[in-house]
């Protein structure tokens, strides 16, 4: 059975008209890619079962602290934890479920690389569970559900936060020019020549990373033909990579390529490095298109950039003449917490467990708050914004989440992982100019559905 033909309906279903607080929350979510750091045990002598999720801190901590917690209160469920770098955790957990031997709790992505899972009958069903126990799914982000989704089953637990791509700017640096942010891509245009004249990257990107790059697409599909061009993508409909809103899209990204617009030898720049973060901090870029996640490490590396409010921060602006609303937004309303099927009942008892008490937690909410500066996918959890010092930017992640008309899953999470990896392939090609968008359009042609 195809993955993606399991999961397909999933990526918009759930993603329009969702209510929450007064406003509408959509679609999917991935996590933005982690940065690499050691390992680490999280505690727990495993008679519960393991868990496997990504380091680097403040992340990690907070994870390893939650599960410290029930480990203390639960000493007969006790589940051992370890912290993976990204990349590793990747080719790790592939070849733990390709072998039967998965963590009892597996950390993802949902979206593709959960359908697959699914598909292998390696993680199980828990739709059941959230019936049993409503106020668990009533108490989350309606849109974190999609990418937990597959034909209409959920197969895994949302957690942890929320965190839209936002493009962020340097107030400083803007003043010291005279320029002004911009509000249309029109805009953005127009300023690449400016910042140049004055030896000021106009945009900070890790390009040898791909998935920073595949962002820029994200949105200019999105605000040039709306979240439909890419579902048709994803539904697997025939050549729906060279629909004209597509074409366009790709043409208007390698346009901002050949202006200039990105600091000079960004393929050769890696996110992991955080490079690409401290050429914003350091007024050497002007702006950068990112995660919300990248928000912590700017504050912790940057030194008063963000304390000193230097940092600005909007929604991606619209394009002249495109039908996608701007309040949409792409990016990881939550991350995923599955259960192996190949776990023990005992195992899974203890799991289930550790996802009622401790997940979400009011604890661990005030850990991802105060520790990490990230918005818990809890309704209501602005609350625990007031007073603090980043309270204007918790307000804007949580406002861009719960306002977007659709908040969309990042493409190489919502795409099978051989299709994804084509994508992000052909999407480096892209910004070296080495393909057109006509090429582009035919290469990712070839793998619809696959």
């Amino acid at each position: 059975m195809d993955p993606m033909k399991t999961s397909r309906r999933n990526f918009l279903s759930l993603a329009i008209g969702l209510p929450i607080a007064g406003a509408t929350l959509a679609a999917c979510g991935s996590s933005g890619p982690g940065t690499e750091s050691s390992g680490g045990d999280g505690g727990g002598d495993g008679s519960g079962g393991t868990y496997w999720y990504l380091s680097v801190d403040p992340n990690e901590t907070i994870r390893r602290t939650s599960l410290d917690r029930f480990n203390k209160a639960n000493a007969n469920q006790a589940i051992k934890g370890t912290a993976f770098q990204n990349d590793a955790y990747k080719e790790k957990i592939k070849v733990a479920i390709g072998a039967g031997q998965a963590p009892t709790v597996i950390w993802g992505w949902g979206g593709g690389g959960l359908a697959s899972w699914v598909d292998a009958g390696a993680v199980d069903d828990l739709t059941s569970w959230f019936d049993e126990n409503p106020d668990q799914k009533e108490r989350r982000f309606p849109a974190s559900f999609a990418a937990a989704t597959v034909d209409g089953k959920i197969y895994a637990v949302p957690a942890e936060t929320v965190t839209p791509i936002v493009l962020f700017y340097n107030k400083k640096v803007f003043s010291e020019a005279g320029l002004q942010p911009p509000t249309s891509w029109e805009d953005i245009l127009a300023l690449v020549p400016k910042f140049k004249e004055k030896d000021i990257a106009p945009f900070a990107l890790a390009g040898q990373s791909r998935w920073t790059n595949m962002m820029w697409l994200e949105f200019l599909f999105d605000r040039i033909g709306g979240p439909e061009i890419f579902q048709a993508v994803f539904e697997g409909k025939a050549d729906a990579w060279s629909d004209p809103a597509a074409i366009k899209a790709l043409g208007e990204v390698q346009k901002l390529v050949e202006a200039g617009g990105f600091v000079k030898g960004f393929s050769s720049i890696t996110a992991d490095t955080n490079a690409d973060q401290a050429l914003l901090t350091s007024g050497k870029a002007a702006m950068m298109l990112h995660g919300a996640w990248t928000y912590g490490s700017m504050k912790e590396e940057g030194g008063d950039f963000v304390s000193g409010g230097d940092l600005g921060f909007m929604n991606f602006p619209p394009v002249s003449g495109g039908t996608g609303d701007p309040s949409n937004t792409y990016g990881n309303p939550g991350q995923y917490y599955s259960l192996s099927s190949k776990a023990t009942p005992e195992q899974k008892e203890a799991a289930k467990n550790f996802f009622k008490t401790q997940v979400l937690s009011d604890a661990e909410q005030t850990d991802w708050v105060n520790d990490a500066g990230q918005v818990p996918i809890v309704v209501g959890v602005d609350k625990k914004f007031s007073g603090l010092e980043d309270a204007e930017w918790l307000q804007f992640v949580y406002d861009t989440a719960s306002k977007a008309k659709t908040f969309s899953q990042s493409w190489d999470q919502a795409l099978s992982p051989a299709a994804a990896e084509e994508l992000l392939n052909n999407i480096a090609k892209l910004f070296a100019l080495d393909i057109t968008p006509e090429e582009f359009a035919k290469n990712m042609n070839a793998v619809i559905g696959k």
